[in-house]
């Protein structure tokens, strides 16, 4: 897409060699032509007026003015009384924007799993908590800042997870961070420097995601079974592993919340073990048919990494996490955040802070229940009219849940076949450490796709789901 520029004339990097004896007429048509060619300027590009790059090359204006009308000429330039001169059409076929762009096809629905409604972002919120920020903002956060993150989110943010998930949040603790990912590699090397050389998580979870944290922070990761309990503790103490991911909330993705008792297992092994549990609060935010569970950090705040984004409650896009910190592990996680990046943006910081002090996240956060809840619905109602033999599991919080197909089915095949028929599946292989695509089962997320894309999509792949010829309606 070309540039669009306020009144004053854009920039463009040339030159011009006065030693070269080439006459500078030339140079210069030669180096607009380049660049035209090449597709550094792109059709419909603003080229700097005559006046303003005579200007900047040194070069008398009527040098430029005969310049332009020569490439005028040649169908370089496009130009209409008072209008910029600009890169006309056709121009530049050999530059990457001028080659078909191919996309992919439109889908009736993609259960694709970890994406909210992203229609759905509360875009004049946003802008209002924006202008406000840039306001009251104070002229000296705009520059470097604490790396731990700007001291209003940071009260903010505590004041919430204490209100909202029993959390034992003090804001000197809190670093903020670019999402769940930046946040599980800061506190993994940090545990690396601690003397911490293995991790355990969840199988199945996010295998790929933790053994590349793993190795960046030259630690083994190792997978501990899941059941409809949540973690096997005792499997966990069985290994040399120091540290444990987990998603005690709703765990991704079987979606069973942690047991009791194997919530006071894992710290009680924590803390025998002289270990760290990193707690992704995942999909807290979002539960139907079950109370509320509080996080795991507070009960033991000080073996516990907390961490949270707002990826699922706003957007991904945002990226802005946060990880509660063990008081001995405060400074070392803001050290790797100084390290790291230097901090996160300081007026995204202070956006968000002002859209949970107004109530206005809180009031995001009903309406989406109530949009995935309706959601969820749909999902299960289109599930008991074509695959009413299907088991479905993990719906109790989030929005995702997990289909266990026919013992005799092909997690792959079913794949591949409904992505022929423009409906997206993902299966539960990827999240196992081992791969292994049995039993077959489906993560079906339902975040970003409508009631109405939910219904269609189960109804093209209903043959699919139970192992039933497709039917054929006269």
């Amino acid at each position: 897409m070309p540039l669009e520029w306020s009144s004053s004339s854009p920039d463009l990097l040339l030159a011009v060699d006065r030693t070269s004896g080439r006459p500078l007429r030339a140079q210069l048509e030669h180096g607009l032509r380049d660049a035209i060619r090449t597709g550094r300027l792109e059709v419909g590009e603003r080229l700097p007026s005559s006046r303003e790059l005579a200007r900047a090359l040194g070069l008398s204006r009527g040098l430029v003015q005969e310049c332009y009308a020569q490439l005028l000429a040649e169908g370089y330039l496009v130009t209409r009384p008072g209008s910029a001169t600009r890169v006309a059409a056709g121009a530049t076929a050999t530059s990457v924007s001028a080659r078909p762009r191919t996309s992919a096809p439109r889908l009736v629905a993609d259960f694709r799993w970890g994406v909210p409604d992203l229609g759905s972002f509360p875009v004049q919120d946003w802008l209002w908590a924006m202008r406000e920020a840039a306001c009251r903002m104070p002229t000296e956060e705009f520059d470097y800042g604490d790396p731990r993150g700007t001291e209003g989110l940071r009260e903010v943010v505590a004041g919430y997870l204490r209100r909202v998930r029993a959390a034992a949040a003090d804001p000197e603790h809190i670093v903020v961070c670019n999402g769940y990912a930046q946040g599980l590699g800061l506190a993994l090397r940090a545990l690396a420097d601690a003397g911490v050389q293995a991790v355990a998580f969840e199988d199945p979870g996010s295998p790929a995601t933790v053994a590349a944290a793993a190795t960046a922070a030259g630690m083994q990761a190792v997978p501990v079974p899941v059941d409809e309990h949540g973690i096997d503790v005792r499997a966990l103490a069985a290994t040399d592993a120091r540290a444990v991911l987990v998603t005690p909330a709703h765990q991704w993705p079987t979606g069973v919340a942690l047991a009791p008792e194997r919530r006071l297992a894992l710290i009680e092994w924590a803390r025998d073990r002289n270990a760290f549990i990193i707690e992704d609060d995942y999909d807290a935010e979002f539960r139907y048919d079950r109370e509320p569970v509080g996080a795991l950090q507070g009960l033991e705040p000080h073996r516990v990494v907390g961490l949270g984004t707002v990826s699922k409650s706003l957007a991904p896009a945002l990226r802005i996490g946060w990880m509660i910190c063990p008081p001995d592990l405060a400074e070392p996680l803001a050290e790797q955040k100084q390290r790291s990046d230097r901090g996160t943006p300081a007026l995204d910081q202070h956006a968000l802070a002002r859209l949970i002090e107004s109530g206005r996240f809180d009031r995001h956060l009903r309406r989406m229940r109530a949009t995935y809840a309706a959601r969820r619905a749909a999902l299960l109602a289109a599930l008991a009219e074509h695959a009413p033999e299907l088991p479905v599991t993990g719906l109790a919080a989030g929005f995702h849940a997990v289909a266990h197909l026919p013992a005799d089915a092909d997690e792959h095949h079913v794949i591949a076949a409904a992505r022929a028929r423009a409906v997206g599946l993902y299966g539960m292989s990827t999240c196992r450490a081992s791969h292994a695509d049995t039993p077959a089962q489906l993560v079906l997320g339902f975040g970003n796709v409508s009631e109405r894309g939910i219904t269609a999509g189960i109804t093209a792949i209903s043959d699919l789901l139970t192992g039933r010829p497709r039917s054929t309606r006269l």
